[in-house]
């Protein structure tokens, strides 16, 4: 899609497969940026989709929408937030195997729900791998 596109609400909402009432939403806290003209001759860009993607994304990870607009105005939403004093974090742990866990930082990770199920059963099959082919544990001779 180029930056000339011109979409409708409606349009862009499908585009980013998210209900049209969630778009309007999203709109109304200012997470989306209102569109280019008004009333009827209102059109949406392709910036506007890249912003509703990326918000879906989030949303879909598990972000609250407070810190996907800080995300969102933060204008660099790469670099991974600072922790300060006082600051709630949520993580995941997976259990993998005795002193083996994986910790996951959802809105760094920045993986959907399905991408981050393959990224564990690949972790569990290369494991099971690893231990199933590992030589036994080297013994001490005195």
């Amino acid at each position: 899609m180029n930056d000339r596109t011109e979409l409708t609400l409606e349009q862009l909402a499908a585009a980013a497969d998210v209900p049209l009432r969630t778009a309007r939403f999203y709109i109304q806290k200012g997470l989306l940026p209102r569109p280019h003209g008004s009333t009827r001759s209102a059109w949406y860009d392709a910036g506007h989709l890249e912003t509703l993607l990326r918000i879906r994304k989030w949303s879909e990870a598990g972000l609250s929408l407070a810190r996907i607009a800080e995300l969102l105005t933060s204008g660099d939403a790469m670099t991974p937030p600072r922790c300060v004093p006082g600051a709630i974090e949520v993580r995941t742990h997976v259990y993998l195997a005795a002193g083996l866990e994986l910790v996951i930082t959802p809105d760094q990770a920045r993986l959907s729900p399905e991408q981050l199920r393959a990224l564990i059963r690949a972790v569990l099959e290369a494991h099971a791998s690893l231990s199933a082919n590992a030589p036994a544990a080297p013994t001490t001779e005195e």
